[in-house]
């Protein structure tokens, strides 16, 4: 059974873990990227991971962690699954979590990534807004959706 639960230490170690499952996760689902910008951007997750206001790990039955979303403010900044781990319900539990604790009503998806985009509209979530570019000023169109 999957441990899920908001850290409240984050320590080198779990930040080092979260970020083999978020490249782990990227690797798959943002084939979009080219290798360099994959390791450019694993440059700043650290620091993602230490600001976000909300941290939630899922761990699987040895306490490694197999995912992770960030919360603030009833956004979900983000949500990454180990690439051994998707598609096994893993990522709804998390959103169950992100909109009955913490009132997640709004997030931001790469327009080039459409499992994200359907999984985020089969949770209830539609698109209102289009970018051009993503948060970073990269060639990345992001698509914001609210809950329905």
């Amino acid at each position: 059974m999957t441990r899920i639960y908001e850290v409240t230490d984050r320590t080198p170690d779990l930040i080092a873990a979260l970020l083999s499952v978020w490249e782990s996760s990227v690797r798959v689902t943002h084939l979009f990227l080219a290798e360099t910008e994959i390791l450019n951007i694993k440059k700043y997750v650290p620091e993602a991971l230490s600001a976000v206001a909300h941290l939630i790990v899922a761990e699987d039955d040895s306490g490694t962690p197999v995912a992770f979303m960030g919360v603030d403010d009833g956004s979900l900044e983000m949500l990454f699954i180990s690439s051994d781990e998707r598609g096994k319900g893993l990522g709804r539990k998390l959103m169950e979590k992100a909109i009955d604790e913490y009132s997640v009503n709004r997030l931001a998806v790469n327009e080039q990534n459409p499992q994200a985009k359907g999984f985020y509209e089969h949770m209830g979530f539609r698109v209102y807004k289009r970018s051009e570019m993503d948060e970073q000023g990269g060639p990345y169109p992001l698509l914001y959706m609210k809950l329905e």
